[in-house]
């Protein structure tokens, strides 16, 4: 009897293992779809051209966040480019100093404001004072809304598609842990998209039959000072069942490192750090070099800033949106050396900063 059901046993095991190999296989071959380099423009091609002498205010979440910085960039770099006057003011990581920044910014009496990377909902009376005064507005990471925003007053939203990041990072990390991954999930429940690119990362995760140690809600703002302090907790707490550390951006790892290196963890063992966004500097560093970072799954920084200024270009020419969302890219020690990577940054070889100056007439 006994020998008979253990050959049952071991025949359902067999003819379970072919579908469990599939899922790694699969989950991996999703991957790589974000891998490959990106050498053709799929964005706007047409579109009213260069409005004159623009002043704009940008309104910047905290410039000390890798992702918050590398849009200000693009965002300068392609206001140059179409002839406008930037004025960029920093939030400086609290919702208060955003408030104040936000009436600095109504003050100016700007042509148009752009809001780089805090939630609308969290300005919603400053917001409702710039619609009232016929500003428009444009925003990168204000919610998880791609596009027009009409009740936040917002022309569009830019972003890559933020459930596809998630995704994508967490079928990197099932395919990475063989199947069997144990994962904490860091996110900051002050940010819509935030809570919604954790819960996406959550959801696949379980789908896919892997396992949520935990989900840890610790605000970006303070990464530097929860970071060290919890990573050692949940080394304590999970030991060797932590297979992956996923984020929904690359901050949170910029303070993990020395922690995992006091308890001997070396910079490319477990728990492998995997960033759903945003592809910073540091990260680039990091995954290059082995230590504490394994992927970020980059958005295309620069590019969402020249997108930001067409944008706001279409919306005081009365215009439609473009309707474009940039491209994601998952990026691994394997491929870091292309598509900007050399420079720490995604900046995709597809030539868009041409295709922009084309509609604009520059």
């Amino acid at each position: 009897m006994l020998r008979r059901t253990f050959a049952i046993s071991l025949v359902a095991l067999t003819a379970a293992l072919p579908a469990f190999g599939d899922a790694i296989s699969d989950a991996m071959a999703e991957v790589q779809k974000y891998a490959g380099q990106k050498t053709v423009w799929d964005g706007p091609t047409s579109g009213p051209t260069a409005a004159a002498g623009k002043k704009i205010v940008v309104l910047a979440a905290d410039m000390k966040n890798g992702g918050i910085l590398g849009v200000s960039n693009g965002i300068e770099e392609a206001a140059a480019k179409i002839g406008w006057e930037v004025t960029i003011l920093d939030g400086a990581g609290s919702i208060q100093s955003r408030a104040a920044a936000f009436g600095q910014a109504l003050a100016l009496q700007p042509d148009g404001i752009i809001i780089n990377g805090f939630d609308a909902v969290e300005q919603q009376a400053a917001l409702k004072q710039a619609c009232d005064a016929g500003i428009p507005m444009v925003s990168w990471h204000a919610g998880p809304v791609i596009g027009p925003d009409p009740d936040n007053c917002l022309f569009a939203n830019v972003s890559t598609d933020a459930m596809e990041v998630s995704a994508a990072a967490a079928k990197w990390a099932f395919a990475d842990a063989g199947g069997k991954p144990g994962v904490v999930i860091f996110t900051d429940s002050t940010y819509a998209i935030a809570i919604a690119k954790a819960d996406k990362i959550k959801e696949t995760i379980e789908a896919l039959g892997g396992t949520v140690l935990e989900y840890v809600d610790t605000p970006i703002a303070d990464t530097s000072n929860r970071m060290p302090t919890l990573t050692t907790a949940l080394l304590q707490k999970y030991g060797a069942s932590w297979t992956h550390a996923l984020a929904i951006n690359d901050i949170y790892f910029d303070f993990m490192g020395p922690s995992l290196a006091a308890a001997g963890i070396p910079g490319d063992g477990a728990p492998k750090a995997v960033a759903a966004g945003d592809g910073s500097e540091s990260a680039y560093q990091r995954i290059r070099s082995g230590q504490y970072q394994s992927v970020t799954v980059a958005e295309p920084l620069n590019l969402q800033g020249w997108q930001l200024i067409d944008e706001l270009n279409r919306a005081v020419s009365k215009a439609e949106w473009s309707g474009y969302t940039s491209p994601l890219h998952v990026v691994t020690k394997d491929n870091i050396s292309f598509d900007g990577g050399d420079k720490n940054i995604f900046d995709p070889g597809n030539g868009y900063r041409e295709a922009y100056a084309k509609i604009w007439g520059k």
